[in-house]
């Protein structure tokens, strides 16, 4: 099995605008040893399993919000919310919701076509749209947004914000994160899983992202591996395997 990647990698000499996912500018905000090994030298970290139960509630979130969108109706859970919005109808919505496509814009300062897939949007009264970010979970607490391994999470809705102002909407600092938590007080499984369903409002502030990619620009035009994150697990795992070889 190749374990070096020869698609996507970053060239210096190349005038086209190099392609950035939203994923690869967290990865870069995680350890940018490890971006550089991917993005520039081929070397991608190992791939983690699928989260198929994520991804049939996000599956089932957009069904359920997209009858309402065709109504032109506010869902009951933003009702509940006091959310003075509905479903956001765009003939591109499907298209930014796809995975390896999103909303795109490309940064004439860097070169970078930064992209990012949404789960949904709304927009209020006022033509201002929200991003809306679908998480699940299964935990006894209640959710929350609190924790600091979901600085990540925040900083995903800040670049769906950064992204569709890019492409000239009016996009409120606030959004949402609809998070659904399984239930673990049922007597039975039988066959079927409930959740508790929260929506959490965000005020994001996306003046990092611009900054940010000029760094990204800097690291990949580098000859020069960067170090390792002290946080890094990767980093820490390949220098302990190469102590004992």
């Amino acid at each position: 099995m190749a374990f070096k990647r020869v698609r996507n990698i970053f060239d210096p000499d190349s005038p086209a605008p190099f392609r950035l996912s939203r994923s690869k500018i967290e990865e870069f905000m995680r350890c940018q040893r490890c971006f550089y090994l991917d993005r520039r030298l081929g070397v991608s970290q190992p791939a983690g399993y699928p989260f198929n139960l994520n991804s049939a509630v996000d599956a089932l979130l957009k069904k359920e919000f997209d009858a309402h969108r065709a109504n032109g109706k506010a869902h009951p859970l933003m009702k509940t919310y006091h959310i003075d919005a509905i479903p956001f109808t765009h003939p591109d919505l499907n298209r930014w919701r796809e995975n390896f496509v999103g909303v795109q814009f490309t940064d004439k300062i860097t070169n970078l076509l930064v992209t990012g897939a949404v789960d949904d949007i709304w927009v209020n009264p006022k033509g201002q749209l929200h991003v809306v970010d679908y998480k699940a979970t299964s935990k006894d607490t209640e959710v929350t947004i609190d924790a600091e391994w979901q600085d990540s999470y925040k900083r995903q809705m800040e670049i769906y914000q950064w992204l569709l102002r890019k492409n000239g909407f009016d996009v409120s600092d606030t959004g949402y994160f609809v998070y659904c938590n399984g239930r673990r007080d049922a007597k039975a499984f039988d066959g079927k899983l409930e959740f508790d369903v929260k929506i959490i409002p965000y005020i994001g502030d996306a003046s990092w992202v611009a900054p940010t990619l000029k760094k990204i620009q800097a690291c990949l035009e580098s000859e020069a591996i960067p170090s390792p994150a002290s946080s890094c697990e990767y980093c820490s795992y390949r220098q302990a395997a190469a102590e004992v070889e």
